[in-house]
């Protein structure tokens, strides 16, 4: 489930789900594999950002909470590969995504994909807060012509995604078949996916793996968290490795490589490891954490953050198997104009300042 449709489930939201009384799917949730058994109630409040544990509470006990199309009560214990649902008694709302005219990068394009160079600051997908102004309203617009692509139709469009405030390649399926086949190498984990980032300070080991299930900050539900294994039963694997490009005195320029596709994960993993994401500001990187306190040291990375207003990350690189020929295919990006400056701006600062 795609946390930006996450609302709170309300008072006046949980009805009981009797009789002849008509009910809507809202959320969906699929178990993973390696799931360990929990209650329900746990399970739910950890995945959806924006509730509490008794509005989950109250939802099952009316029944308006199922696993695999049967009602469940709070306690039941979740299993690998539920399908968890949570029905309402109104339909959700629809964000129609229509075509709009805005610019973008496209890097490939057949009758069965299209692959996007995402500029950073465009919302991937209509969403609370999002109506349109995003990258699928820009698809419609792009494929107005084309009489067998509806952009509302969840059988096509986007196969995986990013944030909004992170740029580089993201993949767009035209065709159901082709969202099928691409859909099952990002779940089996066999597309390539490289990342440029900006972090702070000196990473001193050359290259390294992060290793650390991620959950749910427990103080703060809207970051992720690394957990120790076994600790957090709603902790899911993942893998980052990662290399240093290029050392710029107090950041250093790295590529991570994803072996597993977490939310945030990157963001997540490179600060456990002490070196948070130039200016990202969710997990703490907006503000000055290596250097010096001189007044003109202060004003340069004001400077920086103003040159390159998001978190310094670009999707940079793609590979994956085509879902109609069967060729390996494998892209690179250009890194944006703010992180290339921002790059420049250190590089500078170094050569002058730290002797590099």
């Amino acid at each position: 489930m795609n946390e930006d449709f996450i609302q709170e489930i309300d008072d006046d939201e949980v009805e009981e789900l009797n009789g002849e009384q008509e009910v809507y799917e809202h959320f969906r949730f699929v178990v993973d594999k390696g799931q360990a058994l929990v209650r329900i109630d746990k399970y739910l409040v950890n995945c959806m950002a924006n509730t509490s544990r008794n509005r989950i509470q109250e939802a099952a006990d009316v029944g308006n909470i199922r696993v695999n199309d049967k009602p469940v009560k709070s306690n039941y214990r979740v299993k690998p590969f539920d399908i968890i649902t949570i029905h309402l008694a109104y339909p959700p709302s629809h964000f129609e995504i229509f075509p709009q005219d805005i610019p973008i990068d496209i890097v490939y394009e057949d009758e069965d994909i299209i692959l996007v160079n995402k500029q950073p600051g465009l919302v991937v997908h209509p969403g609370f807060g999002n109506f349109d102004g995003t990258l699928l309203n820009a698809i419609a617009w792009h494929l107005k012509d084309n009489p067998n692509f509806d952009p509302n139709d969840p059988s096509v469009g986007l196969v995986h995604r990013i944030d909004k405030d992170t740029s580089g390649l993201l993949l767009i399926a035209k065709t159901p078949e082709a969202k099928t086949h691409l859909g099952k190498q990002f779940f089996e984990k066999t597309t390539q996916r490289r990342y440029n980032a900006l972090v702070w300070g000196n990473v001193k080991q050359n290259e390294g793996t992060i290793t650390g299930d991620l959950a749910r900050n427990p103080r703060d539900r809207m970051q992720f968290t690394v957990f120790p294994p076994g600790e957090n039963p709603y902790a899911k694997h993942a893998i980052t490795h990662y290399k240093v490009l290029e050392r710029l005195g107090f950041v250093t320029l790295v590529e991570c490589r994803l072996e597993t596709g977490r939310t945030h994960q990157i963001r997540v993993h490179m600060k456990h490891i002490g070196h948070t994401l130039f200016n990202d500001e969710r997990y703490g990187g907006n503000v000055i954490l290596k250097g010096s306190t001189s007044a003109y040291y202060k004003l340069f990375v004001k400077n920086c953050f103003f040159t390159c207003p998001r978190q310094a990350l670009h999707a940079k690189t793609l590979g994956f198997v085509h879902p109609r020929t069967g060729e390996y295919m494998h892209f690179d990006s250009e890194l944006p104009k703010d992180m290339q400056e921002l790059i420049n701006m250190w590089r500078q600062y170094g050569k002058e300042h730290l002797g590099l």
